[in-house]
């Protein structure tokens, strides 16, 4: 099937042009009893001309106005939400189209989608429906015969045929154009496959073409002993992903969020063997609940509703490479079983299809929650842990590394030329390494530190005093400044010292984190303040918090 049809591209909201020739002088309706007219007759005039789909729509349409003696007709499609393309026409003009003057027909159409059924008019002009409608008269519009297409579960197209004479359209014209519809439905279904193959080709093109640009810059800046940072955490992150990179088994990648995970694993894409393959991303959480197997797996037509056509999943789509499969922990429980299967044999079913299908695909996951924790509350199931926990990759929190984000900030403020010529002071450097904060945004928080200085305005070095300003801002329990969230200066107790101003605030923190989110497990608790679980238990019982 070519992918262009005939006069414009499929959707084009009107063709110009007149499609095809004008029916013969002879062509009339006919007795009603025309004997010799067949189903057959006219379905050869339309097989005759079965180039390619919009060719057969505008066959259909000649053959509808050849046998019934309309002066014009057109062929529109219907949307989901009821919006009208005007696939194929003949005999209109384009002004046809624009301002009030298509009231008459759009109310003629309405009346069709609210009832289903086919509307049949013999004089416009005397039906009190339409008669008042000023665009009746202007457009001489007597006789009108409007049949729905139906798919599967809704109308999708209008077949509209109209003229001057009245009572010109019968019941045998609407038996005859019944036929024609059925054929009109299929090649709408194809041109509707066709438009969204055209689509899908050029959404892998593009989804390519950035996978290329991608490819070279993970290649020519994430080389292995460039991992920004020298603290012994990031050289032991570097050395697991050199390791893992080159071998082909399952990778989980568990850290808090704004550690790079999803960096990460494009670095274990790249530098391995299936660079060159497709790197495809699930991002979990995002995923429709009634719509993951689809998505994972994919769907044949008809499965369910919406369904119009074979489509493949993620799983087939990364055939050869890499599926990353992001936030592994909000997958849901009764997709887990088939996840684990394909990972056991690498077969695996579309939804609707029995045929079984394999695929060769490597597994990259990411969470941020403990999913050993997950396993034993019942909400992962334990096969499926150990069947992606192959290759377990710790990514170590910013807090755990702090003496790197000096250079993590010189890195962020050189990706913009006003960055590039800020300097801070040793004092501020300093202050940024020694300060007592959780860091729960890691990484993301020194990105948004170098945005601020960045549009600050700074001349010159920058000094203690207005790194201290722009990081009391940063959001997330921890702030620079205790008394935030201990009351006001005069209820802080000075007396004992900096060590138990800090630890009063540390019990403030976890209390208020307590009081407002009585739901949270202990695992996300944690999280929530950008700490271990396991230190939170410890800060549970050194502050009198345990339950």
């Amino acid at each position: 099937m070519r992918s262009r049809a005939r006069g414009g591209r499929a959707g084009d909201p009107v063709t110009k042009r007149r499609t095809g020739p004008p029916p013969p002088e002879d062509a009339g309706p006919g007795p009603p009893d025309e004997g010799a007219l067949t189903i057959l007759e006219a379905l050869e005039g339309v097989f005759r001309e079965m180039a390619e789909p919009k060719g057969v729509l505008e066959a259909i349409l000649r053959q509808a106005v050849h046998r019934t003696g309309a002066e014009r007709a057109l062929i529109t499609e219907v949307a989901d939400g009821g919006g009208l393309t005007f696939t194929v026409i003949m005999g209109y003009r384009e002004a046809r189209f624009s301002g009030n003057a298509d009231a008459f027909s759009r109310t003629v159409f309405d009346r069709v989608l609210r009832t289903g059924q086919p509307v049949r008019i013999g004089n416009a002009l005397e039906d009190p429906d339409f008669a008042e409608l000023e665009s009746v008269r202007a457009l001489h519009a007597a006789s009108i015969l409007c049949i729905p297409i139906r798919g599967s579960d809704r109308i999708i197209a209008l077949l509209h045929l109209e003229d001057r004479r009245p009572d010109l359209f019968q019941e045998s014209h609407v038996q005859l154009l019944g036929s024609l519809v059925v054929v009109t439905e299929r090649v709408l279904g194809v041109l509707r496959a066709g438009r969204e193959m055209i689509e899908e080709r050029d959404r892998l093109r593009t989804t390519e073409s950035q996978a290329e640009t991608e490819r070279r810059w993970i290649a020519s800046e994430w080389s292995f002993g460039r991992f920004i940072g020298h603290s012994p955490a990031i050289r032991d992150l570097e050395a697991a992903v050199a390791q893992a990179a080159v071998v082909d088994f399952a990778v989980l990648l568990q850290g808090e969020p704004g550690t790079g995970k999803n960096l990460l694993a494009r670095v274990l894409h790249y530098n391995g063997k299936r660079s060159t393959r497709p790197f495809v991303t699930v991002f979990c959480p995002s995923l429709e609940r009634g719509m993951v197997e689809a998505e994972l797996f994919g769907h044949k037509r008809g499965a369910f509703t919406g369904a119009v056509q074979d489509r493949p999943g993620r799983i087939q789509a990364a055939d050869g490479g890499t599926l990353f499969l992001d936030e592994v922990g909000e997958l849901p429980m009764e997709i887990q079983p088939k996840l684990l299967r394909f990972l056991q044999d690498r077969t695996f079913e579309r939804v609707g299809d029995p045929k079984e299908r394999t695929a060769d695909v490597r597994i990259i996951a990411a969470t941020n929650r403990d999913l050993g924790h997950e396993v034993r509350l019942g909400r992962f199931r334990r096969d499926l842990f150990d069947r992606l926990n192959y290759l377990p990759i710790r990514v170590p929190p910013l807090r755990d590394r702090v003496e790197d984000i000096p250079l993590l900030l010189r890195h962020c403020l050189d990706q913009t030329s006003p960055g590039r010529w800020i300097e801070l002071s040793e004092e501020a450097l300093r202050y940024l390494r020694d300060l007592d904060f959780a860091w729960p945004g890691n990484v993301r928080h020194v990105e948004q530190l170098a945005a601020r200085l960045t549009t600050a305005g700074f001349q010159g070095p920058v000094g203690l005093r207005e790194v201290e300003r722009l990081f009391g801002v940063l959001d997330g329990p921890g702030s620079a400044d205790p008394s935030t969230s201990t009351g006001a200066d005069s209820e802080v107790d000075f007396e004992g010292g900096l060590p138990h101003m800090l630890a009063e605030a540390e019990r403030s923190w976890i209390a208020t984190a307590i009081r407002r989110y009585p739901e949270d497990t202990r695992a996300q608790l944690a999280a929530r303040l950008g700490i271990s679980e396991a230190a939170l238990y410890r800060k549970l019982d050194r502050y009198g918090l345990s339950e």
